[in-house]
């Protein structure tokens, strides 16, 4: 049957505005912005953010653009308002261990507090205890245990003279040691000299009563000694006598401020205690001089361990914690340990460790991009270890490495209870789930952002809410109806399809801003339809210049098209060309020759490494579609010969194989093809035509290279019938259509395609397989035919030849 051309209204799905309900998005932007036709996400990712259980995280796959962050975010804020707000969390000095200092979680807003009370009693204890040292009650008491101390030691000291005055020996003191000296009968110091002149008895009798002296003076020392130690001990207990009820008084009011009930409130009272044992244990530095500096530096040191490191401040929140960490670096994502350098050796304590991004978001939700994780193996494998143990160790890597000493610190790890929320596209979530298995059972909720979505009235509405929200956001111009039907339009024409709208939202955005800086250019006002149009045109100029180049080409004759005409052997296919920011179509010619012989059909794009895998998979498809229509010929004894001209970058994809059936056809039948008529579609080994992508491309491109060379009515395009709900063209082609100019025809099967381009109908085949004459299958099948005879031919040419016998008849072949 004749292929008839597509009409207008079956090139281009149109949005009546009128049908939307609203005259322009003002109207709208009160209402809730829904999950435009994401439904599974949206049930999964608030299946997975409620679920309160471990390893229920979340893995969010679609492509950029389609709201996968926006959207999860706007979850996420919503179900952390109905979580409780976590705890603060601190680090303190350990007094046992100073190198692991200790953690402190308390309620939200406590550490903040407990902060400020601490620093408000160490400036009280440190004002407060030297009053109280220097009190007169505290001056007569320490006196009075001097006094006693000094007399005890004054009688003993009494009780060692004479013991050496009686054994004529002086003694004094000097530079805090004992000294005697042998004195004369007069009581003068007998000089060296002297006593070497004594008589030989009387010398043995000084060494005796020296010896003697000497022993005397060891026990005067084993009994002052533990007097001094005595007096010590009194002066401290005096001092924390009187220094304790101060020191208890200010720690208990920090304890009594802690209004709410701590889990680790043991924990807290214990670092209390040691505190104030410690100040006991260093009051002598609380007393002196302002300019004593050895003392002030002693004493900054003791005080700065009573700090409270508070990483964690969770005290203006409102509900849990929602961070979207975009830097996930190991110190921003973990924590990190800062250090300073003194005298070549690397510093630090507890009050130079910082929180990262997972421990703010204890008790909530952290969301993070796969590809920022998988950046820095670092990073990737502690993020593992965490899932695994569900415990935060803060470390600095790299210390150990470093060329100078370091003193390091290992902090207490701590249980951490956050809820991560992964970014990633589909091929890095399949990749992941072969390279790390044991990530599926971390990440347990998948959210699969889908790229397009079915049309109707209520997604409609619900994309016009979008743009009405983009418009308040971004404080633009509202969208009139017909305006917002023509971004609908066009979010049909990038899903490529009439019943379903593109999930993309990122482009509807873009092209929301520019539409309404247009409109602000021409002037106030409502953005129409065709400042959309505007906006469409002039993205397309910035990034079609490519296309431009590749056109002029054409027209210039350096790239070898015919628009008008009929070739054997010749037809025009249609590629598309994507550059990433840019799509566009463009014709390529295709060429066939056929001979006789046995090698089958060569292509010549694979021969020489040119053509991708699917494309070599279309061509192999082709020559077995060949075959079964002259299965009655079998084998065929045919060369042939395939090839795109002028493609020197490569071929991939078989959205070309109808078009070089074509092409082969009219060389074996002699028929002429239709120069004006481009092909594109994938056959099946059933002849079946079937879709291709980028058809909207591929038809606009042949158009505006037709268009160049000006349309006489007959050129036009031949797609599958199957990509009619894919057409979305644009205004100016399906004018051109509407005005008879350009066509185009859908075929389901390549017979159909084939009596277009070459004005005969194809051919059935009868009860044996042979097709009439006068069709074109028939006429191939005859040229088939002669290259069999041909081929007979030339293998009896080739044969050797023996004598007759005698008696023997020649056969005839």
């Amino acid at each position: 049957m004749p292929t008839t051309p597509l009409s207008p209204a079956e090139l281009r799905l149109t949005i009546d505005p009128a049908a939307l309900g609203f005259s322009d998005t003002s109207e709208l932007e009160d209402e809730p912005l829904p999950w435009i036709g994401q439904a599974r996400a949206e049930a999964a990712a608030r299946f997975g953010l409620a679920m309160d259980q471990p390893n229920y995280n979340l893995f969010v796959l679609g492509e950029v653009g389609s709201g996968r962050s926006s959207l999860l975010k706007q979850a996420m804020v919503e179900e952390a308002a109905k979580r409780r707000v976590p705890p603060d969390l601190c680090y303190l000095h350990n007094f046992d261990a100073p190198e692991r200092p200790a953690a402190l979680r308390l309620p939200a807003g406590e550490g903040r507090l407990l902060r400020q009370r601490l620093a408000q009693a160490v400036k009280t204890l440190q004002s407060g205890i030297p009053k109280r040292l220097e009190g007169q009650d505290y001056k007569a008491e320490s006196e009075h245990i001097e006094q006693a101390w000094k007399d005890q030691v004054a009688r003993h000291y009494a009780e060692l003279t004479a013991f050496a005055e009686a054994r004529s020996f002086s003694l004094h003191r000097e530079a805090g040691r004992m000294v005697f000296t042998l004195t004369g009968k007069k009581g003068q110091a007998l000089t060296e000299d002297e006593v070497l002149a004594l008589p030989k008895a009387r010398r043995a009798e000084v060494e005796q009563a020296e010896l003697e002296l000497r022993a005397e003076i060891t026990r005067y020392i084993d009994k002052t000694q533990p007097l001094e130690r005595a007096m010590n001990d009194a002066l401290a207990a005096l001092r924390r006598q009187v220094v304790k009820p101060l020191v208890e008084r200010e720690l208990q009011a920090i304890r009594d401020g802690m209004k709410k009930q701590i889990k680790d409130a043991t924990k807290l009272n214990a670092w209390l205690d040691a505190i104030e044992q410690d100040v006991f244990d260093n009051l002598e530095l609380f007393s002196g001089g302002e300019d004593d500096e050895d003392r002030q530096a002693e004493l900054a040191a003791v005080l700065a361990r009573y700090r409270v490191n508070l990483v964690v401040d969770n005290g203006g929140l409102a509900g849990a914690p929602v961070i979207v960490e975009e830097n996930p670096l190991f110190r921003a994502l973990f924590g990190s340990i800062e250090y300073q350098s003194e005298n070549d050796v690397l510093v630090t304590d507890f009050t130079r460790i910082r929180a990262g991004s997972v421990l703010q978001a204890h008790g909530g939700f952290l969301m993070l991009h796969l590809r920022d994780v998988l950046a820095d193996p670092l990073v990737w494998e502690k993020l593992r270890r965490f899932l695994r143990s569900g415990r935060l160790q803060i470390e600095e890597p790299g210390v150990s490495f470093s060329p100078i000493a370091a003193v390091s610190l290992v902090p207490e790890a701590v249980d951490v209870e956050v809820k991560l929320v992964l970014i990633g596209s589909r091929e890095q979530y399949y990749e992941l789930q072969e390279a790390a298995p044991e990530i599926a059972r971390h990440f347990r909720v998948k959210v699969d952002f889908a790229d397009s979505f079915v049309a109707g009235p209520a997604t409609r509405r619900a994309s016009a809410i979008f743009v009405a929200h983009a418009c308040r956001q971004c404080g633009l111009p509202h969208f009139s109806a017909a305006a917002v039907a023509r971004l609908l339009e066009e979010s049909h024409r990038e899903a490529d399809d009439q019943a379903r709208e593109s999930a993309i939202f990122a482009r509807t955005e873009a092209l929301v801003m520019e539409s309404a800086a247009i409109r602000r250019a021409r002037g106030p006002g409502l953005v129409e339809a065709e400042d959309v149009e505007a906006a469409l045109t002039a993205h397309a100029a910035r990034h079609d210049y490519p296309e431009q180049r590749l056109r002029e080409a054409i027209v210039d004759g350096d790239v070898l098209i015919d628009v008008a005409g009929a070739r054997t052997g010749q037809v025009n296919g249609l590629t598309q060309i994507d550059l990433g920011d840019a799509r566009f179509g463009l014709p390529v010619r295709l060429t066939a020759r056929t001979y006789a012989g046995e090698d089958g059909l060569l292509n010549i794009e694979r021969e020489v490494e040119l053509s991708g895998p699917i494309h070599d998979k279309g061509v192999f498809i082709l020559q077995n579609y060949l075959a079964a229509l002259f299965a009655h010929l079998a084998p065929l004894t045919l060369n042939a010969s395939i090839a795109f001209e002028q493609q020197y970058h490569g071929v991939e994809g078989d959205s070309a194989s109808c078009a070089e059936l074509f092409a082969l056809l009219s060389a074996l039948s002699g028929l002429p093809l239709r120069q004006g008529i481009a092909v594109t579609g994938a056959l099946n080994q059933h002849g079946e035509v079937l879709p291709v992508g980028g058809i909207n491309e591929k038809i606009e491109g042949w158009f505006r290279v037709c268009e160049a060379a000006g349309l006489d009515g007959s050129q036009g395009v031949l797609i599958p019938a199957r990509n009619r709900r894919h057409l979305m063209l644009a205004p100016r082609v399906v004018d051109a259509v509407a005005a008879g100019r350009f066509h185009v025809y859908a075929v389901s099967h390549a017979t159909e395609g084939l009596a277009l381009v070459t004005g005969m109908a194809a051919g059935e085949p009868n009860s044996v397989g042979h097709y009439p004459h006068g069709s074109v299958l028939g006429q191939a099948q005859e040229t088939l035919l002669a290259y069999r005879r041909a081929v007979q031919h030339q293998e009896h040419a080739r044969a050797p030849r023996r004598p007759f016998r005698a008696g023997e008849r020649p056969q005839r072949r």
